[in-house]
């Protein structure tokens, strides 16, 4: 199975460390297309490849994917994007989210039926989400 794991860069890169733990867990259902999103070097400048390079190559590895799995806590307009590319292409999308205070997910995520929305409040919740996930 290939997995496009979804996550801030540009928007912000404090759930960085969430973003490596959930990776490696996603690990052990296939192989993760995207397992830079994780890398504690990746600041919010993100890579140093042209913009062009990096559309095209994500955009592949959507078409690619079997699954996408987005965390969503950190409001990001390409993961946003990302996320509605793989609607468009009948991909199945998985979103964890994190609740905090004084934040609410985006109503273009959170009312989109089409995504299967779950709120964690630990990492081992969100990886016991993700195992629900895959065993179905």
């Amino acid at each position: 199975m290939k997995i496009y794991f979804a996550g801030s860069i540009r928007g912000g890169r404090d759930d960085k460390d969430t973003y490596l733990q959930i990776i490696n867990h996603l690990g052990k259902y296939g192989k993760v297309l995207t397992e830079h999103i994780g890398n504690e070097n990746l600041s919010s400048q993100g890579e140093s490849h042209s913009e062009d390079y990096i559309y095209n190559r994500d955009m592949s590895w959507i078409k690619e994917a079997d699954v996408i799995v987005a965390e969503v806590t950190q409001p990001s307009l390409g993961v946003g994007y990302e996320l509605g590319i793989g609607e468009s292409l009948g991909k199945k999308v998985y979103c964890l989210y994190r609740p905090q205070d004084g934040k609410k997910l985006s109503a273009m995520v959170g009312g989109n039926k089409y995504f299967i929305i779950k709120e964690y409040k630990t990492l081992d919740d969100a990886k016991k989400m993700i195992d629900g996930f895959f065993k179905k």
